[in-house]
């Protein structure tokens, strides 16, 4: 009988529960929302305005332990689900959330916004609504491709609606006056997201206005051979005012937004310059 009634118990033990039955309570995780919620984990969340939605994903880690938000803004009449899907991009997102930070992909205000201040305004709110879902530590990052390379830089300027720790660039725009002179397409768009006929002024310019702000912690990617974005007047011409100790330029070889701009290797130098930010990596030297 002793031996019946052990197996019943090993049984009880090992036997996963039906389907549909109620799981045992569990411990409260330590990790807890803004609201004091516990963070749940999830996919994709879809947050702000339908039709340019950003999409918010969070690390399981998030779930107890506070953890940063990496903010992405996307190329020239891209989106955020465009982004999400694609494959080459998700080795940057794979490494992010790998290594313990919530991503953002923000929808911008729409798919050709060149950074204004009226889609920055709209991005912050995103941002608000973004650190109720998890728990945040307090600590955010930029992340610009193409012409998100604006918004990101502008993200990390006096005036933004939250505060950027360190801004990563990838074949960014930063110069918006030689945006607007690259092409008239791009000019009629420019025109449109600022609500001008006019060239923007310096006083809306992001580079401009990072030449008078202190100097920021940079990731810059750039290839001399990018013939979307010149490098020289973007990226180059950025960087001098980039802070010593934490920042990288990248070199690179081959067209606007290719292959080697989404490698692991390439994944692991950004996640590295994050992680310097965080205090979890040594300072390493400026190029």
């Amino acid at each position: 009988m002793n031996r019946f009634l052990s197996l019943i118990a090993v049984l009880a033990l090992t036997v996963p529960p039906v389907a549909g039955a109620a799981a045992p309570p569990r411990a409260p995780a330590p990790g807890t929302s803004e609201t004091g919620a516990l963070a749940q984990p999830v996919d994709w969340l879809p947050l702000g305005q339908p039709g340019r939605e950003s999409l918010l994903r969070i690390p399981d880690s998030c779930t107890y332990l506070p953890c940063p938000l990496v903010v992405v803004s996307h190329p020239r009449n891209q989106s955020a689900a465009r982004l999400r899907d694609s494959a080459t991009f998700q080795v940057l997102i794979g490494a992010l959330l790998e290594s313990h930070f919530a991503v953002l992909l923000s929808g911008d205000g729409g798919p050709a916004t060149w950074g204004s201040p009226r889609a920055m305004k709209e991005v912050g709110q995103v941002h608000a609504a973004a650190l109720k879902r998890f728990a945040w530590n307090g600590h955010t990052y930029a992340l610009g491709l193409s012409m998100g390379g604006l918004m990101a830089l502008r993200s990390a300027l006096p005036g933004s609606p939250y505060r950027v720790g360190g801004v990563a660039l990838i074949d960014a725009w930063t110069d918006l006056r030689v945006a607007w002179n690259a092409s008239p397409a791009r000019r009629k768009e420019i025109s449109a997201a600022y609500g001008t006929q006019n060239e923007p002024p310096p006083s809306v310019d992001p580079l401009m206005q990072t030449f008078k702000a202190p100097y920021l912690p940079l990731f810059v990617a750039a290839s001399v051979s990018d013939g979307t974005v010149p490098a020289l007047t973007n990226g180059e011409r950025l960087y001098p005012h980039a802070a010593l100790g934490s920042s990288e330029f990248v070199s690179l070889s081959g067209p606007h937004l290719g292959g080697n701009r989404f490698t692991p290797d390439m994944a692991q130098r950004l996640v590295g310059f994050y992680k310097r930010l965080e205090g979890r990596d040594p300072v390493k030297a400026v190029k």
